[in-house]
């Protein structure tokens, strides 16, 4: 088939971009010829929170990439709509990750239908926002009436899908392994690198820093005094796209500077390993959720994880079976933390074991599947 991927891709970064590069790789790696219709103009600078939205990363040598999509300027949502319509691809799938960009994929979409082709599938991230603006609602309907189907990578964006379109066919097919991160190095090296404390109880939290994600309660759980009572580090790996300051004023209020490693920046994906490779433990400490890239990289460096009970992030990380899942509160992922930590070295053995058997069902293969099935239904 010829298959259309509209979304981010190199050169912009983030979770979104990998994915997209990743998935295209996998259509091709199946016999399909893809290619992938990236922003020209992703965010106007003044709507973009961090440093830079480019990654440093060489480009991709394999993939089709296509700058074409200005997010904010109509004329060009037709003039790329005319051109996709006119290649007339088998499949287009398309990222639906924020409302913003519900106008822009909405009038491109509305032209491709006009060749009566093109199926059209939407991977949806987020049906409804973490962080709500106006506006949001008119700019996702928009978005997905020109749609013919939906994919879903957790329960309970699927369930928000259904609020939006009752009657067009929908699936689940969880996020599949961030695998282009490279391999786990050894800890001690790891750790020497970030200059660490070889012998700490380390945790990671991974990721651009936003207020949903939780930081906030991860710092707060860190003054626990038995924290203190035993030689703990926090690594707090990632670009502040919130407020910097309400998360260093709560490291000065529990006097926790001496024990927390901070990365303020976006981490390259040729470091990515570093960080996973020097912590024991992964903590997601959200306040909501749909699903976690997170998480998936986390699998693919055999890392148990705690996580709190909101979103997809429970399907992701069975309780008790690849770490723990505490509640939305400082005192509970300090309560899931020790109690990782206090675990026997058979059962924290047993979870990496538990971790290698449950990532084999997140392939991109079994994505691959599930959007292929999806489209015969359509």
């Amino acid at each position: 088939m010829k298959i259309a991927i509209l979304g981010s891709a190199h050169p912009y970064r983030g979770g979104i971009a990998i994915y997209n590069d990743r998935l295209g790789r996998a259509f091709m790696e199946a016999g399909h010829h893809v290619e992938i219709f990236n922003f020209s103009l992703q965010y106007p600078s003044f709507l973009f929170p961090g440093k830079s939205q480019y990654s440093e990363e060489p480009p991709p040598p394999d993939l089709i990439i296509h700058r074409s999509i200005n997010s904010v300027n109509p004329i060009n949502w037709f003039s790329v709509g005319s051109k996709i319509r006119k290649w007339k691809p088998d499949l287009v799938i398309v990222r639906f990750w924020l409302p913003f960009m519900g106008p822009a994929f909405g009038t491109i979409l509305r032209q491709v239908r006009k060749n009566k082709h093109s199926k059209i599938i939407s991977i949806v991230d987020n049906m409804v926002p973490h962080e709500p603006r106006p506006g949001d609602k008119p700019f996702t309907k928009y978005f997905i009436k020109p749609l013919d189907g939906f994919l879903a990578m957790s329960q309970t964006v699927l369930d928000d899908i259904e609020k939006f379109d009752s009657k067009k066919p929908k699936t689940l097919s969880p996020h599949p392994l961030y695998d282009s991160f490279g391999e786990l190095i050894d800890k001690q090296e790891a750790r020497k690198k970030l200059g660490l404390d070889k012998d700490a109880k380390i945790l990671l939290f991974f990721g651009l820093i936003r207020d949903y994600k939780g930081l906030d309660l991860l710092i707060e759980s860190f003054g626990d005094k038995r924290f203190r009572e035993d030689n703990y580090h926090l690594i707090i790996a990632g670009e502040y796209y919130s407020d910097k300051h309400v998360y260093t004023d709560l490291i000065d209020k529990h006097h926790l500077g001496e024990c927390i490693l901070q990365a303020d920046k976006f981490i390259p994906d040729s470091e990515v390993n570093i960080y996973f490779s020097a912590a024991d433990l992964i903590v997601q400490p959200y306040k909501s959720a749909t699903q976690s890239g997170v998480t998936q990289i986390a699998y693919h460096f055999n890392k148990p994880m705690v996580v709190t009970n909101v979103g997809g992030l429970p399907e992701m990380c069975p309780d008790g079976e690849v770490g723990y899942v505490c509640e939305v509160d400082p005192t509970s992922i300090a309560d899931g933390v020790i109690r990782y930590f206090g675990d026997d070295a058979e059962t924290k053995n047993q979870m990496v074991e538990n971790i290698k058997v449950i990532k084999k069902k997140y392939s991109w293969d079994i994505l691959v599947e599930s959007i292929l099935n999806l489209k015969k239904k359509l």
